[in-house]
């Protein structure tokens, strides 16, 4: 071999050989970047105006913020976290609530127990580690809802569930997910992650959103996203790598005696006499399957039982919810005003605080962070709804996305000017689905 190629052999193999030494692969090269998306659980649209927040701070200087976003009704973990994966109405995707039931067997599954049945979340709308993983990518989840199911007989590539007993605040822990997320992208190549955490959802029911529990857990979340932020940088992934950070609804302080008067459905129906199946005791939502013959007669006796219930048929569940057309939705469909909680025939409710009201609720709204090589820097965006983030991570993946409910037209302006250039323009589906 001569000097010269030599030389431009050496050339041509210093940029491996430096990626090597760093510990880590240089990314082969593609027509988009990869993405992350983040979500903790409950955090309400201001819960970082009364706190110290350092971290998110810098994020919207170097990247996007909107003003707040509006979560699907009902404003529940399971059902919104899935109009974010599919860009789906809660009635189209059939994930109507946390809880799976049966309305035969009578059972019924908490939160935690449902993330790998695969029958409560598999209703024919593919979410979008399916359609990435069938386009070529390489998709992960990470406690994220959903993931754990398959969806016409395909799993998610990588997918972490939570167990049952799995804790939601450990610090050290959410540093360790951020280290295996960030060897997912490196080592392994994977194109699009999903990464959840449980809080702070578990201490605004425990404390309330107004208390300095929850200002605390805040800059707890603040310190894990500088973490985020340093451990991008030490993987070699600003350049790379899209992040998304969200959540999937509010949190109210809870009314409760004697300040008010208490949803007790028991004193307008005879539970035993009329219902055959209920969903209650679960926060300010609630259904009724009626027995047959019964229906007009528990409609009825609880439409105007108490100032702050609202019930309905569900033929007659107003259509700005996108929610009452499934199947799964029962009979009777019911939500209580702001701060009330629907009890059925005794009073079992502790939570200081909750969700699952009316989205137009300003304690039901949530956050939206973006950044990466993709977003504009110090760019705050006016408030938008959670369906539409479906489209603009399919427009950042290069992935032509199924039939949603979204626009990519809400988040385009995101988008630094030059992205149409950058990225694969031949994976943009016809206008109609966008």
């Amino acid at each position: 071999m001569t000097g010269p190629q030599a030389l431009a052999l050496l050339l041509l193999l210093l940029p491996v050989l430096l990626g090597w030494a760093g510990g880590h692969p240089v990314p082969r090269t593609k027509s988009f970047h990869k993405l992350l998306l983040i979500s903790f659980d409950g955090f309400r649209w201001d819960y970082d105006q009364d706190v110290d927040t350092p971290n998110m701070d810098r994020l919207a200087q170097e990247g996007v913020k909107a003003k707040y976003l509006t979560p699907p009704f009902v404003t529940m973990t399971s059902p919104s976290h899935f109009t974010t994966i599919s860009g789906r109405w809660i009635e189209d995707h059939g994930v109507i609530h946390n809880m799976m039931f049966n309305t035969e067997t009578l059972w019924k599954y908490s939160f935690k127990t449902t993330q790998n049945k695969t029958e409560w979340w598999d209703n024919g709308v593919l979410p979008l580690w399916i359609t990435a993983q069938r386009q070529g990518r390489k998709t992960a989840s990470f406690h994220y809802p959903g993931g754990g199911a398959k969806y016409q007989g395909e799993a998610v590539q990588r997918s972490l569930v939570e167990s049952y007993t799995h804790p939601n605040g450990n610090e050290t822990e959410w540093r360790q997910n951020i280290d295996i997320v960030m060897n997912w992208f490196t080592k392994e190549d994977f194109d699009f992650v999903t990464l959840y955490y449980g809080e702070p959802d578990n201490v605004g029911h425990l404390y309330g959103p107004d208390t300095e529990k929850r200002r605390a857990m805040i800059q707890q979340i603040d310190r894990t996203i500088g973490y985020l932020l340093e451990a991008i940088g030490r993987h070699s992934l600003t350049e790379h790598l899209n992040v998304i950070i969200t959540s999937d609804h509010g949190m109210t302080t809870m009314k409760k005696k004697p300040n008010i008067t208490e949803i007790l459905l028991s004193n307008y129906i005879s539970f035993k006499d009329l219902v055959q199946f209920d969903i209650v005791d679960y926060g300010g939502f609630g259904m009724l399957l009626p027995k047959p013959g019964q229906e007009e007669a528990v409609y009825q006796a609880l439409k105007n039982a108490h100032p702050h219930l609202n019930v309905y048929k569900k033929e007659e569940f107003p259509e700005r919810f996108h929610f009452a057309k499934h199947e799964r939705v029962l009979p009777i469909v019911m939500y209580a005003d702001s701060g009330y909680s629907i009890s059925g025939r005794i009073i079992l409710y502790f939570n200081k605080g909750d969700h699952g009201f009316d989205n137009v609720y300003m304690d039901m709204k949530t956050i939206f962070r973006a950044f990466g090589p993709d977003f504009k820097k110090n760019h705050l965006a006016e408030p938008f709804d959670s369906i539409h983030i479906y489209p603009l991570m399919c427009k950042l993946l290069g992935v032509t996305p199924e039939p949603h409910n979204g626009s990519l037209a809400v988040t385009q302006e995101m988008l630094v000017d030059t992205y149409d250039q950058q990225t694969g323009e031949t994976q943009k589906p016809p206008p109609r689905d966008w």
